[in-house]
């Protein structure tokens, strides 16, 4: 009887149980007993550990038996039943198996593998290759109908269509072990705990003259009744594993291989081969290894005239550069909308390196001249709403394994493509491959100052009557060059200088104001309490709904460029500080014209204001819905992202409209003040200049940079200053709002100079009007 005195307190558990556990173990017998204490359910657990750890180890003996039991009686929060346990020693290993079958011959009859093998030396390269790799996909080469496939036994129901290389060791002299865990999914994590229905355990060695590595599998058997008692046997199955010396459109795997039963064709427990592949389309980066163009002839035929018919000659990516790559928007048939990629894998006779470290672009373009061999990669992420030929949805996504040419000349890419097909018996992934493909593309100028997309097709040149056949997919890249992310670095850069500038002028401004009513305090009672309470909310709103908010999306939207957001952040810090002062000074002068108010003699003011907002109120809300209806008609804003807005344009959300009609309404602030001066016919110079000017330049400074931004770049990831989201832009908007902005300038000067009223006819000024009185006193 073991005795345990766990914590007094229960610790928080927030996962998997574990435990502290001492004790011993005895090297002869190689039994571990120990005892601890752990958390499970937020309750203390006082267990014991009992394990059979072999001291000397082969493929055959490796296994470790053992037992997790509690130590609380039955039935208490603190009792769980035993915990069966099963693993592989790594003690002292001696590979046994592997050696014999490698004597024996038990690998040469695939022995052909060995002209198409890429040599690596000793066998700690080929399992780095394994790690980056992980799994790889198994393919029948027999009807599992008629030829037993069940290799793992009758363990589980389905036949595996994936096999993942789980490293136990890997020995500088090329012996390596595995557990190679077995799945009909590609998803989840690499790693797998053992599963001893679905797990085998191997041993093997690379063998360097051969270039293939052999592996002898075997079964954990008696596992279905007790793990205790878990031992390794029928080491029939044998696999070899071969790295290719050549990709090409077809083969583009990292590692190939098979998989054979040794026992006879009689034997119960023999089961019909399999050939194993990695999924291709990725750049191992091994030395030596080289591509074959096996479609070259088929493809310049084919698209000569695509090539030399179209397109105008510029200046256009070359083919080494980082703009070959792009992300893209993939459209159906029935406008459904899919998320993919495109990245060359080879150009020329080498592969694609985005960003070597010397630039040999010219080079390459001298030596294979303007058009170039080009392997490409295209992938498209899953999605259940987008199908691809007769109605089947992409749950799974797809790869496009393609080869053609490319003319830096014209930016004309011209291929033919291949796609791995699944077999129609789901449990079965037979080696089918639909390589009846189309993909062309053209690559924009990079000079050009418009940013347009690379656009092409992915079609098939099937018959439509042809199972396989789908219709034409078009796509639309939403990457941009290097070059016009250098421009939009500069240009977040400049917007944020003028945010910066546009919030610190205003401050200046409202203080000028503050200044102007301190030494004329005269005048306070004759300033528009609707124009100061709306630029008081103009400073406070952004400050109540989180400004930071802004730049968050733009922060997320613009890491690809940025890298690092510490300078964002600084900006960020000084925006919402600049932006509170400006809201304490413009509050402190609408706090100021309200109290001087209170007199009763300046009752008739207050009149003027409210005439002010009964004649603005339906003004702005029936302007809103003017300009809301117009908003709907038109196309999104001209310089709108990356120019796939056709793609996925949506129309302007209800909230989305009310900013843009509220910043609007703020570029003509001076209104309820022109409009209270025609009330009151006063001709008070209420306002200072320097006010009502700066403040209308800051109002209006974002529109003349928005034209400068439209005429110089449409691209444009997202805006920081004059954005869209906050006030209506595009270059008839800029026009009106500047020309509007600088009427009501006009306008309030006149009003300061000659009356409230003094662009009205005559008939129309006469009328009482607001003087400064001496006041009577009687002594």
């Amino acid at each position: 009887m073991v005795n345990f005195r766990g914590p007094r307190i229960p610790v928080r558990w927030n996962g998997a149980p574990t435990f502290k556990l001492y004790g011993y173990w005895d090297s002869g017998s190689g039994k571990i007993c120990m005892v601890g204490s752990g958390i499970r359910w937020l309750n203390s657990v006082n267990v014991v550990l009992k394990l059979d750890y072999p001291s000397n180890s082969s493929i055959l003996t490796s296994v470790v038996n053992g037992t997790l039991q509690s130590l609380g009686v039955e039935g208490a929060l603190d009792y769980f039943k035993p915990v069966l346990i099963l693993g592989l020693s790594s003690m002292s290993y001696n590979y046994t198996l592997i050696d014999r079958e490698t004597e024996n011959g038990g690998f040469r009859i695939y022995d052909d593998m060995e002209n198409a093998s890429l040599r690596l030396g000793m066998g700690n390269k080929v399992c780095s290759i394994i790690r980056g790799t992980g799994k790889v996909e198994l393919t029948y080469a027999d009807d599992c109908s008629a030829v037993n496939c069940t290799f793992l036994g009758g363990g589980i129901e389905y036949v595996p269509s994936w096999m993942y290389l789980n490293e136990i060791e890997c020995s500088d002299s090329g012996k390596v072990r595995y557990l190679l865990g077995f799945r009909n999914s590609s998803y989840g994590r690499g790693w797998l705990h053992i599963d001893p229905n679905t797990t085998l355990v191997a041993e093997g060695a690379w063998d360097g003259k051969k270039k293939r590595l052999g592996l002898v599998a075997c079964r954990i058997l008696d596992s279905m009744k007790s793990l205790s008692k878990g031992w390794v046997g029928d080491c029939s199955i044998r696999l070899s594993l071969s790295i290719p010396a050549t990709f090409s459109l077809r083969n583009r795997s990292v590692i190939v291989g098979r998989i054979w039963s040794n026992r006879s064709v009689n034997d119960s427990g023999h089961f019909g081969s399999m050939v194993f592949r990695s999924s291709g389309n990725r750049n191992p980066k091994l030395e030596r290894l080289k591509y074959e163009y096996t479609e070259n002839e088929y493809v310049r035929k084919s698209c000569t005239k695509k090539i030399t018919g179209k397109g105008k000659r510029g200046k256009y990516p070359i083919g080494s550069s980082s703009d070959m790559r792009f992300d893209m928007i993939v459209k159906n048939s029935k406008g459904k909308l899919a998320f993919g990629y495109a990245s060359p894998l080879t150009v020329g006779d080498k592969f694609y390196e985005p960003f070597p470290i010397f630039d040999s672009a010219a080079q390459l373009n001298h030596s294979h001249g303007s058009v170039l061999n080009v392997s490409y990669v295209m992938s498209l992420r899953q999605n259940p709403h987008f199908k691809l030929g007769r109605g089947v949805p992409l749950t799974k996504g797809i790869e496009f394994s393609t080869e053609g040419i490319y003319d830096a000349k014209t930016g004309i890419l011209c291929m033919i493509g291949c796609r791995h097909l699944a077999s129609p018996n789901e449990s079965l992934r037979n080696d089918l491959m639909d390589c009846e493909i189309s993909v062309n593309a053209k690559f924009p100028p990079v000079s050009s100052k418009d940013a347009r997309p690379v656009k092409g097709t992915i079609e098939s040149i099937r018959n439509k009557l042809d199972p396989l056949y789908f219709e034409r997919l078009q796509f639309t890249s939403t990457s941009i060059y290097s070059v016009r992310a250098k421009e939009s670095i500069w240009r977040i850069d400049l917007e944020i200088t003028m945010v910066l500038i546009s919030n610190t002028l205003a401050c200046v401004f409202v203080g000028a104001q503050l200044l102007y009513v301190k030494k004329h305090q005269d005048v306070l009672p004759f300033i528009s309490i609707l124009m100061l309470v709306f630029l008081t909310l103009a400073h406070m709103i952004p400050l109540l709904l989180n400004f930071e908010a802004l730049f968050l999306e733009n922060r997320n939207r613009q890491n690809v460029f940025l890298g690092s957001d510490g300078w964002l952040e600084v900006n960020e810090v000084l925006v919402r500080v600049i932006t509170m002062i400006a809201f304490l000074l413009q509050f402190r002068l609408l706090q100021q014209t309200w109290s001087s108010r209170i007199d009763e003699s300046h009752k008739n003011l207050w009149v003027s204001d409210m005439k002010v907002l009964y004649l603005s109120l339906p003004l702005y809300i029936g302007g809103g819905l003017i300009a809301w209806f117009v908003h709907l008609l038109e196309r999104p804003h001209g310089r709108s992202l990356l120019h796939v807005d056709r793609m996925i344009y949506q129309k302007p959300s209800f909230l989305g409209e009310i900013k843009s009609y509220a910043g609007l309404v703020l570029d003509g602030f001076l209104l309820p003040q022109i409009v209270f001066n025609l009330f009151c016919n006063s001709r008070e110079r209420a306002l200072a200049p320097s006010y009502y000017v700066g403040t209308t330049f800051v109002r209006l400074l974002p529109h003349a940079y928005d034209l400068y931004r439209a005429h110089s770049s449409t691209l444009s990831f997202d805006y920081i200053y004059a954005n869209p989201g906050m006030d209506y832009y595009s270059t008839a908007w800029d026009i009106i709002i500047c020309c509007g902005g600088m009427l009501l300038v006009c306008l309030l000067y006149l009003q300061q100079r000659f009356g409230g009223r003094c662009f009205l006819p005559k008939r129309f000024r006469e009328s009482s009007s607001y003087e400064k009185v001496p006041v009577l006193t009687t002594e």
